[in-house]
């Protein structure tokens, strides 16, 4: 594939992400993806298969940026907690980015989706499934290095940090001010950086 090709199938995933992250699967209609992309039905059929095949490779580039942003924070912090508390008060800033939803895609498709839907309903369920074991992941990762207590259950601990990141997403979208999510995120950083063993946090 030309480097021409390759670039313009990744400006065509970036409108559509856009596109569905702003209106969701069902509202989104073969005319608005003609439009976003520029592209005609053929082209459209021919890159992407159908509507759903477009969908789906959105949502996994969607996912992939934000893994991507997580390995970039956590690459940037000495240890896993402080690069997990960096990342979540980074979040905390959400309101003040030009976004087409302040909740994440993933979660909106979760709850859009439908049985008509399995297909691309179960890589909404492999993609979350992913973002969740990289911050378990990051938990064993702060016990083997002594900075969190071996005694506690990073599997708990990082189901519960990826449902107070949907929470605290799904609460951005509210018509609130940013100051409000910033002190919650500050909350969830100071939470997780409270995990540090004394001796990890004299260090």
């Amino acid at each position: 594939m030309s480097r021409t090709a390759l670039y313009n199938r990744h400006d065509a995933l970036e409108r559509a992400l856009q596109l569905f992250w702003q209106k969701g699967f069902h509202a989104t209609s073969l005319k608005d993806i003609e439009q976003a992309l520029d592209m005609r039905p053929g082209s459209i059929y021919a890159a992407f298969g159908n509507k759903e095949g477009l969908f789906q490779e959105a949502l996994e580039y969607y996912a992939r940026l934000g893994l991507t942003e997580l390995e970039r924070v956590l690459s940037h912090h000495e240890t896993p907690l402080l690069g997990l508390a960096a990342y979540i008060r980074q979040l905390g800033g959400i309101r003040d980015k030009a976004l087409p939803s302040r909740a994440c895609m993933l979660v909106k498709s979760l709850l859009e989706l439908g049985a008509r839907e399995q297909t691309a309903l179960t890589k909404v369920e492999m993609l979350l499934a992913g973002m969740e074991a990289r911050f378990i992941e990051c938990f064993k990762e702060a016990q083997s290095v002594g900075e969190m207590d071996s005694e506690l259950d990073p599997v708990r601990l990082g189901r519960r940090l990826q449902a107070e990141v949907m929470g605290l997403r799904a609460f951005a979208q509210r018509d609130i001010e940013s100051s409000t999510v910033h002190a919650l995120a500050e909350d969830m950083a100071l939470s997780i950086e409270a995990l540090r063993l004394d001796d990890s946090v004299n260090a």
